[in-house]
C-alpha cells in the first residue's frame, strides 16, 4: 500500500513540474522507466480483476450487463469488441469474408481489418476498435477501478448512408424463380435468412422443405406467411440445403435435419424507413409484403414502370406477395414511378420471379407504396446446429394467436421432463410487441401447479426493442437429472397490449395439424394464481434448450 501511495505522490509531483514550466520552453519532462513500469503494474492488476469479475459495459451510463455482450480489454486496456456489439450497439455494418478479413461501415466511414489485426479468444473473434472510435461516432470513458467502460455517441446517431445496396457488399444470394407455385413467402423468408451469413458463408436453403414440412395444412399453391417461417425455423425443422431437397419436384425429404438454428428474429410493425434501413445495414435482407397487381409471368401494370424497374402501388388492397428488401436509395427520382411519387426515395427489392423480371430480378419500390414494410421480419441471430443438444417444445406451429388478462403484464410457464442428465442452457419465447420487459425463472423441483409459486429461481431478464422471437442464454449451470420435471416461467410487460402471451391455437383450416396433447402449460396475471393453458385449448410458446451432461 505504501508503494502505491509513493507512486501517486511521484505522479502529482511530475504534473506540478510540467505545469510550472512554460509551454514554449525547449526542455521536456519525461517520466522515468520506474514510474512507467509502476503504472503498467497498476493497470495490469486492475485488468486482472476485470477479467475475473467481468467488464461492466455501458452506453451513456446505462449498463448492458443483462444483454451479454462480451466486450474485452487487452493488456493495454484497449477495447476488443465482438461483431454483435458493433452491429447492435454501435450501429455498424460488419461484413466478414471467407478469408477472415472484416469490413466495418458506418455512415461514410469504411474500415478494413486483416486477419493479423484481429484477436481470437476462446474461438471468438474480437475487433480492436479503440483507435477508430472517433471515426465510428463514439467516445469512451474508462473507470478501471470499478471495471466500467462507458460508450457515448458523438455524431447524433447519424450512421446511415443515403444509399446502400447489399449487392455491392456480396450480401445477397442468387435470384430464384418460384414458378407457378404460391411459395413467394418461403423464398422471401429464406432469401432474408441466407443474407445474414454473407459474405462469409453462402448457403442456399430449400424452399420445398420449408413449404412442405412446416406443420401447417397448406399446399404449395395456397401461400403462407412469416409466422409459418418462424415456427418452422424456431422448432429446428429447418433450414436444410437446397442441394438436399430441390425445388419444384413436388417431393420432400422428411428425414433431413436443420443445418442452422434460429436464435432471434425481430418484427418491425410500422412503416418507418429509418428502422428498415438500420436493419438492412446491420443484419441483412428484410422480409416484407406488398400488393403486387401483376401476376407471375405478367410484367404489365399501371403501377409498374418496366423502363425504370420501379413500382408504386397507391390503392387499398392488402398485401399478396412477399419479397426481400436489400437496400435503399434516398435520392431515387420520384419521376420514375407510375404514378409519380410525391418525394424521392425507394427500397431496392429482390423478387422471386427469376432474373427476367426487372433489373435481373431486382426492382425499386417507392417508400410511399401502400404496403411496403408495413410489417417486416429480420433474422438477426443464426447459430450452428450444435449450439444446444436438445430442444423441449410444445408449439410446433408457433405464434398463431395471443392471450392474456386485459393487461400488459402476464406470466406464462411450460413444464418439461428431462430425458437424460442434462444442463439447462437457454430458453426462447416470442415478444408480442415492442419494448417488452421480461424476466425468466426456473423451478427445478416441479411437482404440481403449486410449485410455480415456490422455489422460483431467476435466470435471466432484459428488454426487447421489437416484437419477435428471442433466445435467452443462461450463464449459470442448471443441472437436471433424467426424469426430473422442471418448469420454465417467463413474466412479460408489453406496453399497450392486453394479450401479451404468444400461443399455439386453432387458426382455422391451416392449423388442422394442431396438437394440444403434447404440453403442460400455465398462464397467470401476477404469477400467483395459475390456469392451465391446455384447458383453454392452447399451447404456450415457450421452449427450453439443454446440453447433455
Amino acid at each position: 500500500m505504501k508503494k502505491i501511495v509513493s507512486i501517486f505522490i511521484i505522479l502529482i509531483a511530475l504534473i506540478a513540474i510540467i505545469l510550472y514550466f512554460p509551454k514554449d520552453q525547449e526542455s521536456q519532462i519525461t517520466p522515468g522507466a520506474d514510474c512507467e513500469a509502476a503504472l503498467d503494474a497498476i493497470i495490469e492488476r486492475k485488468l486482472a480483476k476485470i477479467e475475473e469479475r467481468g467488464l461492466d459495459v455501458r452506453v451513456s451510463g446505462k449498463s448492458l450487463g443483462s444483454f451479454g455482450y462480451d466486450v474485452r480489454l487487452d493488456d493495454k486496456a484497449k477495447i476488443l469488441a465482438p461483431e454483435e456489439f458493433l452491429e447492435d450497439i454501435m450501429c455498424c455494418s460488419v461484413n466478414t469474408y471467407p478469408d477472415g478479413r472484416i469490413e466495418i461501415d458506418r455512415s461514410e466511414t469504411e474500415l478494413k481489418f486483416g486477419t493479423k489485426d484481429l484477436c481470437t479468444i476462446d474461438d471468438s473473434v474480437f475487433i480492436p476498435i479503440s483507435d477508430y472510435l472517433t471515426q465510428l461516432g463514439y467516445e469512451v470513458n474508462y473507470n478501471l477501478v470499478a471495471g466500467i467502460v462507458d460508450f457515448n455517441n458523438t455524431d447524433g446517431g447519424n450512421y446511415l448512408p443515403r444509399a446502400y445496396d447489399m449487392r455491392d457488399h456480396d450480401r445477397v444470394t442468387p435470384v430464384r424463380n418460384q414458378g407457378i407455385y404460391g411459395t413467394c413467402w418461403a423464398f422471401a423468408s429464406l432469401g432474408a435468412l441466407e443474407s445474414i451469413s454473407l459474405p462469409k458463408e453462402e448457403n442456399i436453403y430449400s424452399v420445398d422443405h420449408m413449404s412442405m414440412n412446416n406443420g401447417f395444412s397448406l399446399d404449395l399453391s395456397e401461400g403462407g406467411e412469416h409466422t409459418m417461417s418462424l415456427a418452422y425455423l424456431a422448432s429446428w425443422e429447418g433450414p436444410v440445403l437446397e442441394s438436399d431437397d430441390e425445388y419444384g419436384d413436388g417431393e420432400t425429404n422428411t428425414e433431413l435435419t436443420a443445418v442452422k438454428h434460429l436464435k432471434e428474429a425481430i418484427i418491425i410493425d410500422d412503416k418507418n424507413p429509418e428502422k428498415i434501413k438500420s436493419a438492412i445495414f446491420k443484419y441483412g435482407g428484410v422480409e416484407t409484403s406488398i400488393y403486387m397487381e401483376m401476376s407471375y409471368g405478367d410484367f404489365e401494370s399501371e403501377y409498374y414502370n418496366k423502363d425504370t424497374y420501379c413500382y408504386n402501388y397507391d390503392g387499398d388492397e392488402k398485401p399478396n406477395h412477399d419479397l426481400v428488401v436489400v437496400g435503399w436509395d434516398d435520392d431515387y427520382p420520384k419521376e420514375n414511378f407510375t404514378p409519380e411519387a410525391k418525394q424521392n426515395g425507394a427500397y431496392i427489392c429482390k423478387n422471386s420471379w427469376g432474373d427476367e423480371f426487372g433489373d435481373k430480378g431486382y426492382f425499386y419500390v417507392s417508400y410511399e407504396d401502400t404496403n411496403i414494410c408495413g410489417k417486416s421480419i429480420v433474422y438477426t441471430k443464426l447459430a450452428e446446429p450444435d449450439n444446444y443438444d436438445n430442444i423441449y417444445q410444445t408449439d410446433l406451429l408457433g405464434w398463431v394467436g395471443q392471450m392474456g388478462f386485459d393487461n400488459e403484464e402476464a406470466y406464462f410457464a411450460n413444464v418439461y421432463t428431462a430425458e437424460s442428465d442434462e444442463v439447462l442452457k437457454a430458453v426462447s419465447f416470442y415478444a408480442t410487441g415492442p419494448e417488452t420487459n421480461f424476466s425468466v425463472f426456473v423451478v427445478t423441483d416441479y411437482e404440481d401447479m403449486s410449485s410455480l409459486n415456490g422455489g422460483r429461481h431467476q435466470i435471466g431478464k432484459g428488454e426487447t426493442r421489437y416484437a419477435g422471437y428471442y433466445t435467452v442464454d443462461i450463464t449459470q449451470d442448471i443441472e437436471l437429472k433424467k426424469g426430473q420435471k422442471y418448469a420454465i416461467i417467463v413474466s412479460v410487460k408489453t406496453p399497450g397490449s392486453e394479450r401479451p402471451i404468444a400461443i399455439e391455437c386453432d387458426g382455422g383450416d391451416r392449423t388442422a395439424n394442431l396438437d394440444l396433447t403434447d404440453g403442460e402449460g400455465y398462464v397467470s396475471l401476477y404469477g400467483e394464481v395459475w390456469y392451465s393453458a391446455e384447458e383453454s385449448d392452447t399451447n404456450v410458446c415457450l421452449k427450453a434448450f439443454t446440453d447433455n451432461k
